[in-house]
């Protein structure tokens, strides 16, 4: 079911995404955590007190112990745990998780410390619709310890970035980033301590560029067209 839909929606979308993006039409979000949910947190925030115009239809954990859950349940949003060892193998997994979220449904698909590589079967449900934060300025250091990276390669500027998900791994083209520079003193807590504020503040500003609209993926670039 994922994959007819998928491709439903990948054609449907072919002519806009070589024009820019209409308005998200229900601009529903879902939520993929996989512990303590702070990035989460601060979209919870931001649609709060209004900087997010979008609703929180569903988060997600593949952890029944992930503190966000508990974040999203104090916030009244929906909450739903699908664990990798009740299904069969990886592709499985992907295409229970793409029926859900279409199922509920949301628009777009953002990933806040999911600790999971997204499959095939996400990827066409959900064409350049999955967002994801990354702990450095991509695409230098992708993967995990991108902090403890940074500092062992001695950078004297990192920060964070918000892209789409893609079938390569934090390769998929960038939609916002922030610099966070590194001191002499840094430690990988310290360091990843800043870094989290900058990514706090642009993962609800990247959400709300996508829903308004007005871009696309040129290559591996996005691109938002201005008003005239």
């Amino acid at each position: 079911m994922a994959s007819r839909k998928g491709r439903e929606r990948a054609s449907n979308e072919g002519t806009a995404l070589k024009k820019g993006y209409d308005p998200f039409s229900s601009r529903r979000l879902g939520v993929l955590i996989s512990g303590r949910g702070s990035n989460l947190q601060s979209i919870i925030d931001a649609i709060a007190t209004g900087r997010l115009d979008a609703t929180l239809a569903v988060v997600v954990s593949n952890r029944a112990e992930a503190q966000g859950l508990q974040r999203a349940r104090d916030a009244g949003i929906e909450t739903r745990v699908l664990r990798g060892r009740d299904y069969a193998d990886r592709d499985t997994y992907d295409a229970a998780l793409a029926d859900l979220l279409l199922a509920v449904p949301v628009d777009l698909v953002c990933l806040a410390g999911f600790m999971r590589l997204v499959g095939p079967a996400m990827l066409t449900a959900f064409p350049e619709h999955i967002l994801n934060i990354h702990p450095s300025l991509l695409p230098a250091f992708p993967g995990l310890e991108a902090q403890r990276q940074a500092l062992e390669h001695g950078v004297r500027v990192s920060g964070a970035t918000v892209h789409f998900v893609t079938a390569e791994l934090d390769g998929g083209p960038i939609v916002l980033q922030a610099q966070v520079p590194v001191r002499d003193d840094d430690t990988v807590d310290t360091l990843s301590a800043r870094i989290l504020v900058e990514e706090h503040r642009i993962y609800p500003e990247a959400i709300q560029l996508l829903l308004d609209g007005g871009w696309s993926i040129e290559g591996r670039r996005f691109v938002r067209y201005r008003s005239r």
